[in-house]
C-alpha cells in the first residue's frame, strides 16, 4: 500500500427536538398500550428534510412526510412556513445568527430541529455537521452533535469564537504528527485536544505518484488502510469513544475528506444510515472543496494536474474500496466493529442512544 505517499501528498496540498421515548415493558415482556401509543405518536414521519442556506441570507426548507396533513416551520421563536406531506419553501428576513435553526414540527408525530450543514468560517471550508440523516429503520441523526471538517490551523479568533458558541468541546486531529507541527490547530478556548492519528509511523514515504492511474491506486490504497491499518482503527476507536460521550464533538484532517471521509462513513453506517446515504455524504467534499480544488489545479501545467486531481477528489470507488476491505478482513459491517475497533453490541447501542431521535 501507499500509505506514505498520501500522507506526503496532505502535506503538499440535523438534530431532532424531541428525544426518543423510553418504554416500559411488563413482567411478561409486552409493552403497555399507553407506552407503545405514546411511543408512536412520536414517531418522526418525515422521509427526507433539508435546510440549505442561499447566498442572500435565505434559507430554502425541503421535506417529505407521507401522510401528515400539515407541517409548521418555526425558526426565531415564531412561524415561518407551513406546508403539508412535501414542502418546499424559502425563507428570509431572519435575523443574523452564528446558526440559523428550524424546527419541521408536523401535525402528529416527531419533530425535526436542523440547520444547514455547512458551517461558514474564514479559516475552513469543509467544515459541517455530520448529522440530519435518516436512518433505514426511520430514526434520524442528531445535529449539532457531530462535525467534521478540514485542518483549524487558519481559523480565524471570530472563528473560534463562533465554535465555541456552537458547544464544540472536544477536538479529535486525525493528522500526521508533521502536519500537527506544520500546521498546529487552532482549538475553541475550553475544548479538550486528542491527537487520533490514522496515518502513525507511516511517513518515511513520499513519493508523488508519476500517473492518473497511480494516484487512483494511492487513494484507493489509502481508504483501505484506514480500514485494516492498526492505527487507523486505533484512531477511530478513540474518536467514536468521545462521540459517545456526549455532543459538540469535532473530528478533522488536512482536506477533512479522506481520513474524516471514512470517520464519517463508519459512523453513519454504525448508525444506521443507508449506503446511498453515506455515499452522498462523503461525496460532498466535492462540493465544499470545489472552489480550492479549481485554484490548486489551474495553477499546474495540465500534465501535472491530471496526475494531481485524483488526490484532491473524494470518488465512490475510493469509498467502496473501504467497505469492500470490510468485507473481505472481517466478513461484516458488524464484525468490523467489534472485531476492528473494539465497539461491542453495548457501545453500539449507547452510541445510538447519544446521537439518533425517534
Amino acid at each position: 500500500m501507499k500509505i506514505a505517499s498520501l500522507a506526503g501528498v496532505v502535506l503538499a496540498l440535523t438534530a431532532v427536538s424531541v428525544t426518543a421515548p423510553t418504554a416500559s415493558a411488563t413482567p411478561g415482556g409486552h409493552t403497555p398500550a399507553h407506552a407503545s401509543a405514546r411511543a408512536a405518536s412520536q414517531r418522526i414521519p418525515f422521509t427526507s428534510a433539508t435546510v440549505t442556506a442561499g447566498a442572500d441570507g435565505s434559507y430554502r426548507i425541503v421535506w417529505k412526510a407521507p401522510g401528515v396533513r400539515e407541517v409548521v416551520v418555526r425558526a426565531a421563536g415564531r412561524v415561518v412556513a407551513r406546508g403539508g406531506a412535501t414542502g418546499d419553501v424559502t425563507v428570509r428576513g431572519l435575523p443574523a445568527a452564528d446558526r440559523q435553526w428550524f424546527d419541521l414540527v408536523p401535525r402528529h408525530g416527531g419533530s425535526l430541529h436542523l440547520a444547514d450543514r455547512l458551517i461558514k468560517l474564514d479559516g475552513a471550508v469543509n467544515f459541517r455537521d455530520a448529522g440530519g440523516y435518516r436512518t433505514s429503520d426511520g430514526h434520524w441523526v442528531k445535529m449539532g452533535e457531530i462535525y467534521r471538517s478540514d485542518a483549524l490551523n487558519k481559523l480565524s479568533d471570530a472563528d473560534l469564537a463562533k465554535l465555541r458558541r456552537l458547544g464544540i468541546h472536544a477536538v479529535y486531529d486525525l493528522r500526521m504528527a508533521s502536519e500537527r507541527s506544520s500546521a498546529p490547530d487552532r482549538v475553541p478556548s475550553g475544548a479538550s485536544y486528542t491527537v487520533a492519528d490514522v496515518l502513525a509511523g507511516s511517513s518515511t514515504l513520499t513519493a508523488m505518484p508519476a500517473t492518473e492511474a497511480e494516484a487512483v491506486e494511492m487513494m484507493v490504497d489509502g481508504e483501505k488502510f484506514m480500514v485494516s491499518g492498526d492505527t487507523a482503527r486505533a484512531a477511530y476507536t478513540t474518536v467514536y469513544a468521545g462521540a459517545a460521550d456526549g455532543g459538540g464533538v469535532l473530528y478533522h484532517c488536512t482536506a477533512g475528506k479522506d481520513r474524516t471521509g471514512w470517520s464519517s462513513a463508519a459512523l453513519l453506517t454504525a448508525l444506521g444510515v443507508p449506503r446511498s446515504t453515506v455515499t452522498n455524504d462523503y461525496l460532498a467534499s466535492n462540493t465544499y472543496r470545489a472552489a480550492v480544488n479549481a485554484a490548486t489545479l489551474a495553477a499546474m501545467p495540465p500534465a501535472q494536474a491530471a496526475v494531481y486531481k485524483p488526490l484532491l477528489d473524494v470518488r465512490a470507488e475510493y469509498l467502496n474500496s473501504g467497505f469492500d476491505e470490510v468485507r473481505a478482513q472481517y466478513g461484516d459491517f458488524r464484525s468490523y466493529l467489534r472485531d476492528g475497533l473494539h465497539i461491542d453490541a453495548r457501545e453500539l447501542r449507547d452510541l445510538k442512544r447519544e446521537l439518533l431521535v425517534g
